[in-house]
């Protein structure tokens, strides 16, 4: 599978079978993703693995923890537009392939609280950075967490990046044993998707080049 090829195939996989995957090639995925530029070459990634009996013992940990406050903010507010008419849309098309209604608010929760399970997935990583960091880090991660999902797309394996973890920041380090000094930015469910899903067949649009780029 070449580059285009995996950024082609690469989306978010919102339900998954409990096939296993290996800590080794986990490892193997990561190292290359660190290959990814980062300003100065500061590197400001740090990777938290969940896997096999630890994702199980992260699964118990969880049960009755309280939501805590968010960590930062997901989106802007105001989120403009056109971003909150996309924003929108991806998430009506989404509930669309459940048939959850845009009223059904226990339905739509219901949906939601499957990211507290990593849909289902058997793995997943959990990226932090240190507090110090500033905007251009937050950049840097965002290019290794592309990385790695571009070599797990090659390597056969779905992924999807979950900012939605902000709200057990707390949890999240008192399990992993991250330090205070860092931050989370988000979890990265890993896993085989199940083709059967229906949630899986989404495919989000994208914007024309002539809306987003300017040749001048």
């Amino acid at each position: 599978m070449n580059v285009t090829d995996a950024v082609n195939a690469r989306k978010s996989v919102r339900a998954f079978r409990d096939d296993p995957v290996d800590d080794e090639l986990i490892a193997q995925l990561l190292t290359t993703a660190s290959r990814a530029p980062s300003g100065g070459n500061v590197q400001p990634w740090r990777i938290y693995v969940v896997n096999g009996d630890s994702m199980t013992r992260f699964r118990e940990f969880l049960i009755d923890r309280p939501v805590e406050p968010l960590a930062y903010e997901i989106y802007p507010s105001p989120l403009i537009e056109p971003h909150r008419s996309s924003r929108y849309k991806v998430g009506e098309d989404m509930y669309a392939t459940l048939g959850i209604e845009r009223d059904d608010k226990p339905g739509r929760l219901a949906q939601f609280a499957k990211n507290l399970d990593f849909f289902g997935a058997p793995a997943a990583i959990f990226c932090f950075f240190d507090r110090s960091m500033g905007p251009p880090q937050w950049s840097d991660l965002g290019m290794f967490l592309q990385t790695f999902m571009l070599l797990a797309q090659e390597a056969g394996v779905d992924t999807c990046a979950q900012e939605a973890w902000a709200v057990y920041e707390d949890a999240v380090s008192e399990f992993v044993g991250a330090s205070s000094d860092l931050r989370i930015f988000c979890g990265v469910a890993i896993g085989h998707g199940d083709t059967q899903a229906p949630i899986n067949t989404l495919v989000t649009a994208r914007e024309p080049l002539e809306v987003f780029a300017t040749f001048v």
